[in-house]
């Protein structure tokens, strides 16, 4: 591939607007589909055509309801066809659409809409709509909420309707489109918050439009317009936002909404898509339960292994077809490191799976290699970012893609993007000769052992979760003596494993509690260790038999561990691995 700069990518983007660029999409393709969702036994399908009309519809109501350039909409809800056209109406209108995660709490809701002073709020339901009403004397700025369904008729009379939006004479697209300019922020996301309250990541029309490009350019092998995509994770995930709705909406994807990711497994074999970006949890349950089926017979898992080894697609591709894989083009892991063992199941099955880098501030991406994967790094800078390491190792990135700073937050803003544009990730690093990076851990979650040991929890959990049995692990070890670890047995794969070893227990708790249960993850434990130095290896282990649930007190919404909630949750636990 050509060497692209930052310069080149910028002017290549000049002038445009996720609007403007949504109108040349709609114009090239007008008839394809652009939003699926199921309907009953059957999906309900919606043309670029339809979308933008249903967007400019919505926009008409905005108006009417005094939003302009420069104003904030908040909307929660969940994956489904009306979130694309809601904020694409509000991009429309010259507005700001913020996605806030749709377990927020009211006290987070209140936090969220009044630090970024939402005009408008778009809501799902009355679930939803309790939550914003309960602080709404708290928002002063909060001069609409608009409810989508209500099909009892209880929301309050100055609560406005979806429906009577959608049915106003749309505004002019095409004059719509130019309202928006490019510096004029297109999204604000806001950080899980596992160290403190969520930071509000500002991104404008032009990160937006430059990333897309610089991601269709790693796409260069294939046509990335037009692919399919389902859309699963929270749209207040800069990930899923950047996937399936601004790329959606730039290279006329066809995306089909997936309103809870407990259900994408059974999304993909109808869907089949094309690109995948998953979290690594997604492909450990989707590895785990290949697992667990061939395991069942010793003569299917040994012919299933040997056509691992030898590329057997007549064996392989069966497979492939099961999970819905077997059309992908581009798969993706990110947001948190995934076992390589795992990754080179999948890349070994036939699936071409790669690992991403970036983070909010940096519109997602900063590394990938969709094509030349090296197993075990995260890949190379993105085409146009400038990737390198500061004096202590951390990742560092400047570019186009670089968001214009925190809302309402100049001291750290000050922190993340230095004098000269280099935006500070927090992650330790290494490259290989190739430019090929490593992510080494978090700059702040790195463990200091009692001995002065610096040690990194992500890799050592990676290797724990490598095997089956384990679905969570957190490591510990900050100022203490020895490290040690907190499992949680995965409540899919655990039951089958009892089950073919004549365990007899009926409750996961049960099997946290039971001899031969605990051996087996003792064995896991002293496997995983041999890849470490001694002062690494965990030492002592808690068995848990609690499922770890994304938006707990244990994970993020994106199933990223929430390290000082599960200090406090397992206190006791923790002080017991040290005192027994």
């Amino acid at each position: 591939m050509q060497q692209v700069t930052n310069e080149m990518l910028a002017e290549q983007t000049r002038g445009q607007t996720v609007p403007s660029r949504f109108l040349q999409t709609v114009r090239s393709r007008p008839d394809a589909v652009a939003l699926r969702a199921r309907d009953g036994d059957g999906w309900q399908e919606t043309t670029f055509a339809e979308y933008a009309e249903d967007a400019s519809r919505v926009a008409a109501g905005l108006r009417g309801l005094g939003v302009g350039r420069g104003d904030r909409v908040v909307l929660m809800m969940r994956n489904r066809p009306e979130f694309f056209v809601a904020d694409m109406a509000v991009l429309l209108v010259g507005a700001t659409a913020i996605s806030i995660y749709n377990s927020s709490a009211p006290e987070q809701v209140q936090y969220l809409v009044g630090h970024c002073d939402a005009k408008v709020a778009i809501v799902e339901d009355v679930g939803y709509l309790e939550r914003f009403l309960k602080v709404r004397s708290e928002l002063p700025a909060l001069e609409h909420i608009v409810l989508m369904e209500d099909p009892d008729g209880v929301a309050p009379d100055d609560v406005g309707a979806w429906d009577a939006l959608l049915a106003l004479d749309p505004v002019d697209i095409e004059a719509a489109s130019q309202v928006a300019q490019p510096s004029d922020l297109a999204t604000v996301i806001y950080t899980s918050g596992t160290t403190g309250p969520p930071k509000g990541v500002m991104l404008d029309h032009a990160n937006i439009c430059w990333t897309a490009e610089s991601l269709r350019l790693t796409l260069a092998h294939v046509a990335a317009e037009g692919r399919r995509l389902v859309s699963y994770l929270p749209m207040a995930h800069i990930a899923e936002r950047m996937t399936s709705h601004y790329q959606q909406a730039l290279l006329g994807y066809e995306v089909t909404t997936c309103p809870e990711a407990s259900e994408v497994a059974s999304y993909l074999p109808q869907v089949r898509p094309e690109i995948l970006f998953a979290v690594p949890r997604i492909w450990e349950k989707m590895y785990a339960g290949i697992q667990a089926v061939v395991a069942a017979d010793p003569q299917k898992k040994e012919a299933f292994e040997r056509a691992l080894e030898t590329n057997d697609d007549a064996v392989l591709r069966p497979v492939r077809e099961l999970l819905g894989l077997d059309q992908v083009i581009s798969a993706i892991t990110g947001a948190a490191p995934i076992p390589i063992e795992i990754l080179e199941f999948f890349r070994a099955l036939g699936v071409p799976l790669a690992e991403i880098y970036g983070l909010s501030e940096c519109s997602g991406p900063m590394t990938f290699d969709a094509v030349d994967v090296r197993v075990g790094t995260v890949g190379r800078a993105l085409p146009g970012c400038e990737v390198k390491l500061a004096e202590d190792g951390e990742v560092i990135c400047r570019g186009g893609n670089v968001f214009r700073g925190y809302l309402n937050d100049p001291e750290k803003t000050a922190d993340a993007l230095d004098a000269d544009g280099w935006l500070h990730s927090g992650d330790i690093g290494e490259f290989d000769a190739d430019g090929y990076l490593k992510i080494v851990d978090r700059k702040k979650e790195l463990i200091i052992t009692a001995g002065g040991k610096n040690i990194s929890p992500a890799n050592l959990e990676a290797a724990l979760k490598a095997f089956s049995m384990i679905g969570q692990a957190c490591v510990i070890g900050d100022g203490r003596p020895f490290v040690s670890a907190l499992l949680v047995l995965d409540p899919e794969i655990a039951p089958g494993w009892a089950k073919q070893h004549g365990v007899d227990t009926a409750t996961l708790p049960e099997l946290a509690e039971h001899p031969e249960v605990r051996a087996e993850v003792e064995r896991y434990v002293a496997e995983a260790n041999k890849r470490f130095s001694n002062v690494e290896q965990v030492k002592k282990f808690a068995l848990l038999g609690e499922e770890w649930l994304p938006d707990s007190e244990e994970l993020t919404p994106t199933m990223k561990l929430k390290r000082r909630g599960i200090h406090t949750k397992y206190a006791d636990v923790i002080e017991e691995l040290y005192t027994r």
